[in-house]
Formats: structure tokens, C-alpha cells, sequence
């Protein structure tokens, strides 16, 4: 079975329910954090879209990542209350997202025929716009620009993927693994606190 289709329902999902969670202590009701999940779940994958200039952009040409987007902010409204019992829910569903996000985001690239760089690039973009977008909705510093291995982790998995596919490995194990990849230099970053050097 193909895994990039269901992948990419669940990391758009992943990303509905963070962005919609985002708004949780700021008194808004279903419509306002259904916007900041749309958005969040949309954004990386437009972007890429749009700079690659691949039409039309995924979410209008498939129906079924909108019923993915509004099944996520559903879930976030009508669960939120188990969700935040989850230890820090937020950060868990982000880190699913640009998981699954980067390895698309280098596929969908490589599809249309770009160079590797740019694969690896639109493949973090992919990942780390819709978060962008989601922490500028909501008044936050975008953890693209705070001190925290974010999109660094995203290229890394991305880069990772490429090689993987350059020596042929079976596209859906490099799927899993460099996706994989990504969810785990992030979550051992949060863990111990690893940043990369600052500019200071």
C-alpha cells in the first residue's frame, strides 16, 4: 500500500487539531479556532505550492484534506478536555506534523522535477510554515526564530530522505524512517534542551 496518501491525511490532521488547540486560552470559539487550524494545516503545503507553482494547490483540487482539516478541528473542540490531559499535547501533534510534512513536502518537490537543494528545501518548508503561521496568528514568536531545533530537525530529515532515495531504498521504508528521523531529533531536542549555537 502507498503510505504517502494517508500520511499526508494524517499530518494535515495532526496540524488542524495543533493549530486549533493553539487558541485554547485566548476565548475563542469554534469558528476562530477552526481558522487557526485551517490555516496551520494548509499553510506549509500552500507555500510550497505556490513557489513551485504547482496548481491547483492541494487542499482545493482534494476534497479529502478538508474533511482531514475539519475532522482535526472537530476533534480538537469536541476532545479538547481529554487532549490537554495529554502531557504537552500541543508539542506532540506539532512534532507529528513536521514529521510527516518534510518527507511530503520533499516528495511532492521532487515530483514536479526540482533539484535535490530545492527538494530539501520546500520539503522544510512544508513542515515549519503552517507553525509559522499558526504562532503569528495567535500573537506568539514563531518557533522558527525562537532558540529551539525546529526546522533544522525538518532538513535534516529532508536531506536524509534524499540520500535514502538516492541509494534506491524502498520508497514507503524511507517514508517511515526519515520521517521518523525528524519527529525524534525534535523530541530528544525538547527533552535535554538542545539548541543550535546562537549568533550571540
Amino acid at each position: 500500500m502507498d503510505l504517502q496518501y494517508p500520511l499526508e491525511l494524517a499530518g494535515t490532521f495532526v496540524f488542524a487539531i495543533s493549530g486549533a488547540l493553539a487558541v485554547r486560552d485566548r476565548e475563542h470559539d469554534l469558528f476562530g479556532a477552526g481558522f487557526t487550524g485551517f490555516i496551520t494545516a494548509i499553510g506549509g503545503g500552500s507555500l510550497r505550492d505556490i513557489l513551485l507553482g504547482s496548481y491547483p494547490l492541494v487542499w482545493i483540487g482534494d476534497v479529502h484534506v478538508l474533511y482531514a482539516i475539519f475532522a482535526g478541528i472537530l476533534s480538537a473542540f469536541f476532545f479538547q478536555k481529554f487532549l490537554l490531559k495529554l502531557r504537552k499535547t500541543m508539542f506532540l501533534f506539532d512534532t507529528l506534523g513536521i514529521g510527516f510534512f518534510t518527507v511530503l513536502g520533499v516528495e511532492k518537490a521532487l515530483s514536479l522535477g526540482v533539484s535535490v537543494e530545492i527538494a530539501a528545501i520546500m520539503g522544510m518548508f512544508s513542515a515549519v510554515m503552517g507553525g509559522v503561521l499558526r504562532d503569528t496568528l495567535t500573537n506568539e514568536i514563531p518557533i522558527l526564530f525562537r532558540k529551539e531545533i525546529y526546522a533544522s530537525a525538518c532538513l535534516t530529515g529532508a536531506i536524509l530522505y534524499l540520500i535514502l532515495n538516492h541509494f534506491g531504498l524502498e520508497r514507503d521504508y524511507n517514508l517511515l524512517i526519515s520521517m521518523s528521523v525528524v519527529i525524534s531529533i525534535r523530541m530528544i531536542a525538547v527533552k535535554y534542551k538542545l539548541s543550535l549555537p546562537s549568533l550571540d
